[in-house]
């Protein structure tokens, strides 16, 4: 019942005030501020908006090298399917008034002990405001308090993101000092005020260590922070939550994502979903249906997983062109978590599935999210209601590994407090931090597979905790933002293909001895049960890279040759919509962007 009333509570807010955009010329207008504002209840009613406006909701709807659809996202396309835009784009500022307006009225509240918490819990999203600005747009306006239509900052040019940073450090170290230390998996605390810090303090020290000297970085100043210090910063956040004792690692990794419920322990915050409120999502439909866009894991990301023992699958002979049986045996178990392989059942399921190729463009159809086969209405589209994390444990151990290794500062024994639990959790050997850097994967550091950019004596380790990175967040919504911070965008103009068949002929995927698909050309074969038929070279049936051989492409119609053209000297940032710069003559453009304005 406290969901529902917190949705009241929005929806009453939301009513109270009328929201503008930032630097919206229109004054609040429903009700007065000086006579609102009075009690602990006015402030949380007004800053449940917040949580509804900004926290993601989504765990499906990006694309990157490792997930994609048929249809390509702009994003992916890059070259000319990115312009500059007239509106939108993410250059929204309506939240940050909302903020800065609750801010600038808090004092009416009588209660000290309710001003003190929910100025840090506004404090806390304008910093989570901002760090989506900052990967967005780099450069942006600082702005703290409420916008008049008369205001000259409604006329500021761009400040430098060492500004913007600094001052989003300044908002979040209030938050995490006045925040409740309790347990609160819905609401912000002290735990996800320092995992929001983690976070952003890793973006920011690996974005200026690996643009150092790009265009990206030509605005910062001689005297900005060094990327040191904002790793230092992010493990030492990470490790406060690791230390406080109250969360740890679900016992399954499968089923943390398939609950109904968040897990307390592991979620330190998460958004609520509810069947009964009718507040939900499409995370079963849209790895299940074929209506959602066939979404679909790459070869080359399956392809990184490790092998059970630990052992690299790309060691192996033959690996580029191994059938899927053989392709998928005796993996890291977080692989069959996330795609179907070979012996899946769908969870309250007895009968075994194979992919549905109607439903992945790739063929690695996926596995995480998908709810019980028996839970109400859950296969429907926007029909789940699995809670969504916005911050988990795992990705505080991930944070304080990679901001030790990118410092030179990790030890094995950072290893085996962080990156090694999420091993053992799903029974995989230790990560070693002599062995990783004593031999560095091909694979990770290949052009046509990995990155360009590691270099050094942990290049190794580097590689591995990316690695584990991006297996143990998959579709989480991370990847992109990794891709850019890395200053690794090339990796989306690598091949991204599916599975792979080596001819025409019938197909065993589910590993029963059985033929489970059939791949055929001209005539359609006669119908066996249990045998779905696809033609090689039909959009409507499988395309395949050498015609009636190959690995599955999942996006033909849109890109014959699957080439991607991520522009290193752009697409970094996203370009400031050409109305805004008509508005406010004084913002500059993103590099790279012609919009046709000076």
């Amino acid at each position: 019942m406290k969901m529902k009333k917190y949705l009241i509570m929005i929806a009453a807010a939301a009513l109270a005030f009328a929201s503008c955009d930032m630097l919206d010329k229109k004054p609040l207008s429903e009700m007065s501020p000086e006579s609102y504002f009075k009690t602990e209840q006015d402030l949380q009613l007004f800053s449940n908006t917040f949580y509804n406006n900004l926290l993601p909701k989504s765990p499906y709807g990006y694309q990157s090298d490792h997930y994609v659809k048929q249809t390509m996202s702009d994003e992916l396309h890059g070259g000319s399917y990115r312009v500059v835009p007239e509106s939108g784009s993410g250059w929204s500022w309506g939240d940050l008034r909302k903020m800065n307006t609750l801010l600038g009225y808090i004092n009416n509240c009588e209660d000290e002990d309710a001003i003190v918490e929910y100025t840090a819990l506004t404090k806390f999203f304008r910093a989570f405001f901002y760090y989506e600005k900052v990967k967005r747009f780099g450069d942006v306006p600082w702005i703290d308090v409420e916008l008049g239509s008369e205001s000259e900052q409604l006329y500021a040019p761009r400040d430098s993101r060492e500004l913007v940073m600094q001052n989003m450090i300044k908002d979040i170290d209030y938050a995490i000092a006045n925040l409740p230390e309790k347990v609160s998996t819905f609401r912000v605390n002290k735990w996800a005020a320092l995992a929001l810090k983690a976070e952003f303090c890793l973006y920011e020290g690996t974005f200026r260590k690996y643009h150092a000297g790009h265009v990206t970085l030509s605005t910062l100043p001689a005297d900005a922070t060094p990327y040191s210090e904002y790793l230092d910063m992010a493990a030492a956040a990470a490790k406060e939550v690791m230390d406080c004792g109250l969360y740890s690692l679900a016992p399954d990794y499968q089923l943390l994502f398939a609950a109904d419920d968040a897990d307390a322990k592991e979620y330190i915050l998460a958004i609520k979903n509810d069947q009964s409120l009718n507040i939900r999502n499409n995370t079963t439909a849209y790895g299940t249906m074929p209506t959602q866009g066939c979404p679909g894991l790459t070869k080359k990301f399956v392809d990184s997983y490790l092998m059970k023992d630990g052992s690299r699958f790309t060691d192996k002979e033959g690996w580029a062109t191994m059938q899927y049986k053989e392709q998928m045996a005796d993996r890291d178990p977080r692989l069959a978590a996330s795609t179907i392989a070979p012996g899946y059942i769908r969870l309250g399921a007895t009968d075994v599935s194979a992919p549905d190729l109607s439903c992945s463009s790739t063929g690695y159809q996926l596995v995480k999210w998908v709810m019980d086969v028996n839970l109400p209405e859950v296969g429907r589209v926007d029909m789940s209601y699995n809670d969504i994390p916005v911050f988990r444990i795992a990705e505080m151990y991930l944070i304080y590994a990679e901001a030790l290794a990118e410092n030179d500062k990790l030890s094995q024994n950072d290893l085996d407090i962080s990156v090694n639990l999420l091993r053992q959790r799903v029974g995989m050997p230790d990560m070693n931090l002599k062995a990783a850097n004593d031999d560095p994967d091909w694979y990770l550091l290949s052009e046509e597979y990995g990155y360009r950019n590691v270099k050094g004596t942990n290049t190794g380790i580097i590689l591995e905790i990316r690695r584990e990175r991006a297996i143990e967040l998959f579709k989480e919504g991370f990847r992109w933002d990794d891709l850019m911070r890395w200053k690794e965008g090339l990796c989306i103009n690598q091949v991204m293909y599916g599975q792979y068949f080596p001819g025409l002929g019938e197909y065993d995927l589910t590993g029963d001895n059985k033929p489970d698909i059939v791949l055929y050309e001209g005539k359609k074969p006669a119908e066996k049960a249990g045998v779905a038929a696809f033609e090689v070279g039909k959009l409507t049936g499988v395309m395949l890279s050498e015609g009636t051989k190959g690995y599955i492409n999942p996006q033909p119609q849109e890109n014959p040759q699957n080439e991607h053209k991520f522009d290193e000297s752009r697409d970094y940032y996203y370009p400031i919509p050409s109305t805004e710069r008509s508005l406010n003559p004084n913002l500059t453009q993103n590099p790279g962007w012609n919009d046709g304005l000076n």
